[in-house]
């Protein structure tokens, strides 16, 4: 064996003192060019509670501040809430018409667990949920990568039945416990379990500082385009912990100490903002790294107050859960979209991230071998239909973007249960046809290089 394989395997990682950092694929030590199978194929999941504004058409707030946009399936029009991401435009598809028939009679606050198997678990009684889509991409991507998935969310843990604090769940049901702590996630990451290791960082000592002689060595037989490759990754690792430190004077603060009521503006939700970017940041990485290909984000969790409800402060406004029941009161579904606006700024800040960094095989860019999913399992006022969802990427796997695409019948402007803010209104029947999101995540999941033709009991894809 070599100099060059010892130094650089298929996954290679820098090592000193304790501290261990994935590195990125180096076209320098692979045997020949890159062969299809070599770029990899990522999915991430994005969960936002408490559904989107959808008031009525004769409502004046219809024109800037209903979720979905206007038009037809290549020329629609965004509204303030989604006009963030015009410069996505063409890497970016938006739905409707999509739901999970076993949800569709369970009210929102209970309804989020489902968001990603489908299962029956019904609103109250035995439950019992099933693998969700992020694990079923990751039994079969895991033996690429060190981590099989990351799993995030606000509030951590799994929290409880029908009160899901993770979109993940494991091919018996069970949730997957979601980490919310920014350094736990990065020492995870990057940081070996060595005793001494985690003592170092706590002294503010930048994990790089313990592999500069390792880089140096290494640069010196890179490419000059591996080099950049090099650069750019150290160069966003040593940012995100500059931006972890930051984010950890607000995240460690326990919640029950905060009175959200008297924050001031220009303090707690800049810490909020950063926290919010930071999460996103090291999804970034580990995708960069390849340390994993799949990842999930739930910001939040539904009927419950929680650091989620920190969030909307960043853009001025009250606790996040509250929105939702305050739309027909002054402003009430501007302040909602406006909220809406912020998750999807947020979200389209990341696939543009994604977007600007080549992909290290040479393929393209992040973006274009990455599908990124935004999404709710409420539309109106915790109605369990029409699901928002956005998807970026997925370029090289088959997505073709730039639409808006709607699905089943009778829901053409997405009025169905639009307006509601009781719940006795979110109960009312709604005489629309909804296509299984189900068939959606069948094709996914075969973009992605799974063979299967099912998914949560329903069999077949959709025509994408």
């Amino acid at each position: 064996m070599n100099d060059k394989s010892l130094l650089l395997g298929r996954r290679t990682f820098l090592r000193g003192t304790g501290v261990a950092l994935a590195l990125p694929w180096f076209e320098t030590f692979a045997l020949g060019k890159p062969g299809p199978d070599e770029t990899p194929k990522r999915f991430v999941s994005i969960y936002h509670p408490d559904g989107v504004g959808l008031p009525l058409r004769n409502d004046p707030a219809w024109k800037d501040w209903s979720w979905f946009p206007r038009g037809g399936e290549k020329d629609f029009q965004l509204t303030k809430v989604l006009d963030v991401l015009e410069p996505l435009r063409s890497d970016i598809t938006i739905y409707s018409g999509l739901s999970h028939p076993a949800a569709r009679r369970v009210h929102g606050h209970s309804n989020a667990d489902q968001y990603l198997t489908g299962a029956p678990i019904g609103g109250h009684g035995p439950y019992q949920n099933s693998i969700s889509l992020d694990q079923a991409y990751a039994e079969h991507a895991e033996s690429f990568t060190r981590h099989s998935s990351l799993v995030m969310s606000t509030n951590g843990g799994v929290g409880g039945p029908r009160g899901a604090q993770t979109q993940s769940f494991n091919r018996e049901g069970r949730p997957i416990p979601a980490m919310n702590k920014p350094k736990q996630i990065f020492d995870m990451l990057f940081v070996t379990s060595g005793k001494d290791a985690a003592a170092r960082l706590a002294r503010s000592k930048s994990a790089l500082d313990f592999l500069i002689d390792n880089t140096r060595a290494l640069g010196r037989q890179l490419s000059k385009r591996d080099q950049e490759t090099l650069k750019q990754y150290l160069d966003a690792v040593r940012d995100t912990e500059l931006k972890l430190a930051k984010a950890q004077m607000w995240i460690d603060k326990p919640i029950a100490k905060v009175d959200t009521h008297n924050l001031h503006l220009e303090a707690e939700p800049k810490e909020a903002r950063l926290y919010f970017q930071t999460m996103y940041e090291l999804i970034y990485l580990a995708f960069l790294s390849d340390s994993t290909r799949v990842a999930t984000f739930q910001l939040g969790r539904e009927n419950g107050e929680g650091p989620h409800d920190l969030l909307s402060r960043a853009v001025g406004l009250g606790a996040a859960h509250h929105l939702t029941h305050e739309v027909k009161k002054p402003e009430g579904w501007k302040n909602l979209g406006t909220y809406n606006r912020y998750q999807a700024e947020e979200f389209g800040r990341f696939a543009q991230r994604l977007k600007d960094t080549p992909e290290p095989t040479g393929k393209g860019n992040m973006l274009d071998n990455t599908l990124a999913m935004h999404g709710s399992a409420s539309s109106s006022f915790h109605l369990s239909r029409n699901y928002p969802i956005i998807s970026a990427g997925g370029k090289n796997f088959g997505f073709n973007n730039g639409r808006y695409l709607k699905f089943g019948k009778g829901n053409e402007d997405n009025q169905a249960g639009a307006g509601i803010d009781t719940d006795s209104e979110w109960q009312g029947k709604v005489e629309v046809e909804e296509l299984p999101l189900a068939k959606f995540f069948v094709t996914i999941l075969q973009r992605l290089g799974v063979e299967t033709d099912s998914f949560g009991g329903y069999t077949g894809s959709l025509d994408l």
